[in-house]
């Protein structure tokens, strides 16, 4: 079955949580190839299977080739493998069983890999993932590679999705519109937030910038103001150094933004290394709905 057939077919089962980004009318999806509101605004599933729902083009800077760097750090590595067993703890505890399909939305999903990972790792057949994403080239790498969960692009601050209509919120090292986040979420639905910490990748930091050009990342004015909109159910804070091969140390660099503004000489300087260690400093918010 065509990639874009089998998408329609699984969203015609969550149909119910669409909503148009145009009208915010109810949609439905028809003859397996569109998704169309009531007042007839049409949105064709792609042939890879996501469906575009952004009322508007978007420019991003994150390319085909940062996505592709991203995609084996978290899939290829253990960089991330303590963090993705800590949020699926997280869910598996609050989860109620009884809830078939339990709905997992990772907002500002990149080209996936995280949201395949914790949901692979849940391994419940009533968890259903959905990732939202402004970058067209990361949705495409998303509905390419992971074909059991539902692929959007659209955006993260006007959600193509009804109130109370997810159980789970993930948003992992992305920007957050918290008023969003508290209307799609059902009553007793969880937010988990990750944020990085001051000494998070530090040694890429360190290496790429002088000290006095480096910045030192605190996460206390994201912390307070999650705090201001959610109930903070638990903070895990997660900090370890891993040491990684030439090849991740390539992919690191290629998927962060600290190399935007990084002279090009130290960047190869530092992806010819034999091996370095990376640090992993972050912490995991866990939050309801006040």
């Amino acid at each position: 079955m065509p990639k874009k057939i089998k998408s329609a077919k699984r969203v015609n089962e969550f149909e119910s949580l669409f909503k148009c980004p145009f009208c915010e009318n109810s949609m439905r999806v028809v003859n397996d190839r569109s998704l169309i509101c009531a007042k007839k605004h049409t949105f064709d599933f792609a042939k890879q299977g996501y469906v575009n729902l952004l009322p508007r083009p978007s420019n991003s800077h994150y390319t085909k080739e940062l996505f592709e760097a991203r995609h084996k750090i978290i899939m290829e590595s253990n960089l991330y493998t303590s963090m993705h067993k800590t949020i699926t703890k997280m869910i598996k505890e609050h989860m109620d069983v009884a809830i078939n399909p339990f709905t997992v939305l990772d907002l500002g999903c990149g080209e996936g890999s995280h949201l395949q990972k914790i949901v692979d790792e849940c391994k419940s057949p009533a968890i259903t993932g959905i990732g939202l994403d402004i970058s067209k080239e990361s949705i495409i790498m998303a509905s390419k590679k992971y074909k059991d969960s539902i692929w959007l692009i659209g955006d993260l601050a006007k959600s193509p999705l009804v109130d109370e209509s997810v159980h789970v919120i993930l948003n992992i090292f992305s920007p957050s519109n918290y008023k969003e986040f508290k209307r799609t979420l059902v009553q007793d639905g969880l937010v988990i937030k990750i944020v990085p910490r001051p000494n998070y990748l530090k040694e890429l930091r360190e290496f790429l910038f002088n000290k006095t050009e480096k910045e030192i990342y605190r996460n206390d004015k994201i912390v307070s103001l999650f705090k201001k909109h959610f109930y903070l159910l638990d903070v895990f804070s997660l900090s370890y150094t891993m040491n990684l091969n030439q090849a991740e140390l390539k992919n690191l660099v290629q998927m962060t933004p600290l190399a935007w503004s990084s002279d090009k000489g130290r960047i190869n300087t530092y992806i010819n290394q034999d091996s370095a260690e990376v640090t992993i400093d972050l912490d995991i918010l866990i939050g309801v709905n006040k």
